[in-house]
């Protein structure tokens, strides 16, 4: 569903409104008409109009879409790998699954849990949504307290996900691949080592929804949308 705002507007002596359509589940989400294609949409972060189709999230012949209506548009996808390596280090979900990962209470989370030691960092790329209940990717609960996670990781570092917002996984297990957005490493002690790295897997739409990031993550991006419509403007 669409939910739609409006906007006045001022032409010579005359006002008038503008309607600015936006995703019932997703605010900050943008849905304009497609002139090239007048059954489908323009999805964007941005507010322009005529929207910049080489900076939007992509095009949708469903409001809302699926992941069968939605063509992502890769540039997007690449400025957002970009923006994730750049800052989801300092994301406060990342942030507080690493102190997590320091505390006592590590040992609870099983070999699906959202963080494990290095030699563990690709398992969750074979995960399937067989394993497990609920939501994430589930795991056996296999394995003693290092392969478990540990007590502060059991005195060893690992790696912790930054995980799409629209369908939080269940306590003790992994986001879904499609939702992980990358992963960073995490050290004994709960600090993070180094930036993220885009996972690689993550889709714009599934069947949870359309992206939805931390506030902190999406005014990034937004920021970087910004200046990259500058430079369009620009050239």
């Amino acid at each position: 569903m669409i939910s739609t705002k409006f906007r006045i507007a001022h032409q010579s002596s005359r006002v008038f409104l503008r309607a600015v359509s936006t995703l019932k589940n997703n605010s900050y989400i943008k849905v304009f008409d497609n002139a090239a294609a007048p059954s489908s949409h323009i999805l964007t972060y941005l507010d322009s109009n005529p929207p910049s189709k080489t900076l939007a999230i992509g095009v949708t012949t469903a409001v809302p879409p699926t992941p069968h209506s939605f063509t992502q548009n890769p540039k997007f996808v690449s400025i957002l790998n970009e923006v994730v390596s750049e800052y989801g280090h300092q994301d406060e979900d990342v942030i507080a699954q690493a102190k997590a990962f320091a505390s006592p209470g590590g040992f609870n989370l099983g070999s699906g849990g959202s963080f494990f030691p290095g030699q563990h960092q690709e398992r969750h790329r074979g995960s399937s949504r067989k394993q497990g209940g609920g939501g994430g990717a589930g795991g056996d609960g296999a394995g003693g307290a290092s392969a478990q996670g540990g007590p502060g990781g059991a005195g060893r570092g690992g790696f912790v996900h930054l995980s799409d917002r629209r369908n939080p996984p269940d306590f003790g297990r992994i986001a879904w691949p499609e939702d992980i957005l990358g992963s960073v490493e995490v050290d004994e002690s709960g600090e993070v080592v180094g930036k993220l790295q885009p996972s690689g897997t993550y889709r714009i739409v599934t069947n949870e929804g359309i992206l939805g990031l931390s506030p902190f993550l999406r005014g990034k991006l937004i920021d970087r949308l910004r200046k990259e419509e500058a430079k369009e403007r620009g050239s």
